[in-house]
């Protein structure tokens, strides 16, 4: 019998194993067929690829020529490490200027009129792709902050007990989410955009020109009615025993919901906040129709003027994919980290 009871957990893990090297194979196999199918794909629609021309869209040299300001003569060069000093004297004066040596295009002793190039700098640029980058990342971390704050007070407000708090949120987040984010965006825009400009130009206030702070509006109004719902929903989940024990020990509705409810609710609404906070990176690719270049608009631009499409846009996907994942794995860190 001991023989018997000994052998079954060791069959049962070999049969486990067996099962997980089984489906191991199979998911490679699939990635490399598909891998396979797309190569294959384009060979049919005669494509060159040019994978090499990619880094260019995220760095790049850029050759600015150092012009002369003013009309004289050469009258020394001097080195200064890698750059040379060009006194240049006429009259109305004398001015120094720094050229990188390796791009020294005059000598002593030359005439210069004003905007003749004296040489050439180097210097690096950032690329439209990490413009674009950039931009995704910075609009979807203001509206997620801006977001947050107002999804956790709408939230908080759908269970008051208060009618006043209760209808405005539950009226707030019924028209947000009855309506497309696009059209959203083209009302903060066009609509709320003016008459923001209207009132800001009467009171004699600057206006808020740049179409980013709308895009950001929208973005966060539209989150935060999700959020608002899944706040409700992980304080809804807490036992009602806990806020009444909460007040029994003489704490206000306030102190309760700070200190008893809310901790507990988060720990259960984490998940879900992760997943609209993935939707909101990707929903910021929208705001290209205000002139927003976020990574969406700056890839369509470089494949207007490159014709490198099936390059750029594997290379947006896949800069899409690095943010939301990284993003998926900062919650999980936390949500280990609150349970533990």
């Amino acid at each position: 019998m001991e023989t018997m009871t000994t052998q079954r957990p060791f069959s049962r893990r070999k049969a486990r194993s067996r099962s997980y090297y089984t489906g191991a194979a199979a998911f490679f196999a699939l990635g490399f067929g598909l891998a396979t199918a797309l190569y294959i794909a384009t060979l049919q629609v005669d494509y060159v690829w040019r994978w090499n021309r990619i880094p260019q869209y995220f760095f790049y040299k850029e050759k600015e020529e150092i012009r002369a300001d003013i009309e004289g003569e050469i009258e020394a060069l001097a080195a200064e490490g890698e750059n040379r000093r060009i006194l240049i004297r006429g009259a109305d004066g004398e001015k120094i200027i720094e050229v990188p040596a390796h791009d020294l295009r005059v000598a002593k002793g030359d005439l210069i009129a004003v905007g003749d190039v004296l040489g050439v700098r180097e210097q690096w640029k950032v690329g439209l792709l990490m413009q674009g980058l950039w931009l995704t990342i910075k609009v979807s971390i203001i509206a997620t902050v801006f977001g947050v704050f107002i999804g956790l007070f709408a939230g908080i407000a759908r269970v008051s007990a208060n009618p006043f708090f209760r209808w405005t949120a539950v009226t707030y987040v019924e028209i947000i989410r009855g309506s497309p984010l696009l059209v959203q965006i083209f009302i903060w825009y066009f609509v709320l955009g003016t008459l923001i400009n209207s009132i800001l130009a009467q009171v004699g206030i600057a206006q808020i020109p740049p179409p980013l702070w709308y895009g950001v509006a929208s973005m966060a109004t539209f989150a935060g009615a999700y959020v608002a719902e899944i706040v409700r929903a992980g304080i809804q989940s807490i036992h009602r025993g806990q806020n009444e024990a909460a007040r029994s020990l003489g704490m206000s509705y306030a102190q309760a919901m700070v200190h008893v409810i809310l901790p507990q609710a988060i720990r259960r609404i984490l998940p879900p906040l992760a997943g609209e906070f993935i939707s909101l990176i990707k929903d910021s690719s929208l705001l290209g129709i205000i002139a927003i270049r976020e990574l969406t608009k700056a890839t369509r631009e470089v494949v207007t003027t490159s014709l490198q499409a099936f390059e750029l846009w594997f290379v947006c996907a896949l800069l899409y994919l690095v943010l939301t994942f990284t993003l998926s794995m900062c919650v999980k860190y936390l949500e280990r980290r609150m349970i533990a």
